[in-house]
């Protein structure tokens, strides 16, 4: 009996293991499928674009809410930034994305380069403090130019323009407050002399940390709202090189920073005479070429002038294509034939000198022709009526 008893525990111990490994091997079957989780996705990446010029007709459509310039929302939101007068954001998805109509008269990209805007790429919250402003001047023109700037619409940009000039002058900069730099370059006009203020306003950019550089002459009036409308059209980490040339065609020069100067490059340039932009991200990379002093000599090795350099640099070096706009004017082009209705859409305007003292816009305000030559402060009370030299409307009441 003993040993009968003993047989069964044994053979119910075995049967039990058998039990207990069937039971482990049914248990992963008995669960519920374990849900599965998506990868994370990888970024799409952002092309820099190489947009075409934007017109007034064709810029971001605003609306002013209290004293600020704001357009629809575009991707990642980021937070808005506290202070300057006025503030711009622009949508930049498929929907809102600003048109940018090109034909052969108005804003064509001669040389086939260029491109559409990435819709993309994340919303840049541009202010008026983000633009740096080089304004390039002499010293024998700090009166009869350079004060009107200051009156006008350096007025309402003190503290994002800066002046270069080639003498010092405590009296303008104790009376004005306005940031003068002196270059200590020639005054003379020469390829070398405007070469040395180019070089100075490089590095003055690169050190002040804004996102945009835009250089102008002193016969230049910038119109703030549509520099910062143009602007907000593009993200300021891009390539973007904007302006106008001042020739129908490219202009050609011999290599002679690749190679010996054997072979010639073709490339197209903004004139500085109506002004130009360049993006910080692009200008970031003009370093070797630009910066410390190598723009001079990169001038010299080409031997042409500072706008024309700049040109090279981007085009010929970097093989950005320069977004040709005709929101820029200099003294060169026909100043009248710009319809009256779009005067204060432009970004920069300019006027005729000695020898041609009519070449300025047609437009009508406060002032005679007698009064304001330039035009300038016309515009200038156009835009802003409150300012207190502006002449003010009368208001006539029926006794």
């Amino acid at each position: 009996m003993h040993i009968a008893s003993v047989g069964v525990s044994k053979f119910c111990f075995l049967f039990s293991l058998a039990l207990c490994g069937l039971l482990l091997l049914f248990i992963p079957a008995l669960q519920p499928p374990a849900r599965q989780v998506g990868l994370p996705q990888p970024r799409s990446q952002v092309r820099p674009a190489r947009a075409s010029p934007s017109q007034h007709a064709g810029a971001p459509a605003v609306s002013v809410h209290g004293g600020a310039i704001d357009s629809a929302a575009g991707l990642n939101r980021s937070s808005a930034r506290q202070g300057g007068s006025i503030e711009t954001e622009v949508s930049r998805n498929d929907n809102n994305s600003p048109k940018r109509v090109m034909d052969s008269k108005r804003g064509a990209l001669p040389g086939g380069k260029g491109g559409g805007l990435s819709a993309s790429r994340s919303r840049d919250l541009l202010q008026l403090k983000d633009i740096f402003i080089a304004v390039k001047t002499t010293r024998k023109y700090h009166k009869s130019r350079l004060e009107l700037l200051i009156q006008t619409w350096v007025s309402q940009a003190k503290e994002q323009t800066y002046i270069f000039t080639d003498g010092e002058d405590k009296e303008l900069r104790m009376r004005t407050g306005a940031d003068i730099i002196n270059t200590n370059c020639s005054a003379a006009h020469t390829r070398q002399a405007l070469c040395c203020k180019m070089s100075v306003e490089y590095d003055k950019f690169i050190e002040s940390q804004k996102k945009w550089f835009c250089h102008v002459d002193d016969d230049n009036y910038v119109i703030l709202p549509s520099l910062l409308r143009l602007l907000s059209s593009y993200h300021h980490s891009q390539d973007v090189y904007l302006g106008r040339p001042s020739l129908d065609h490219p202009i050609e020069a011999a290599e002679r920073v690749k190679s010996d100067g054997s072979v010639s490059v073709k490339f197209w340039f903004a004139t500085g005479g109506a002004g130009f932009c360049i993006s910080r991200g692009l200008a970031l990379k003009m370093s070797p070429w630009a910066s410390l002093g190598n723009f001079i000599s990169t001038a010299e090795k080409i031997r042409l002038p500072d706008d024309c350099t700049i040109g090279y640099i981007i085009e010929a070096l970097l093989e950005v294509a320069l977004t040709h706009t005709h929101l820029f004017h200099s003294h060169l082009e026909n100043l009248q034939k710009l319809p009256t209705d779009t005067v204060l859409e432009q970004v920069t305007l300019s006027y005729g000198g000695f020898e041609n003292r009519r070449n300025v816009v047609s437009i009508v305000g406060g002032f005679s022709l007698a009064e304001d030559p330039t035009r300038f402060k016309t515009v200038h009370c156009l835009l802003y009526p409150d300012t207190d030299w502006c002449p003010k409307l009368k208001l006539h009441h029926k006794n």
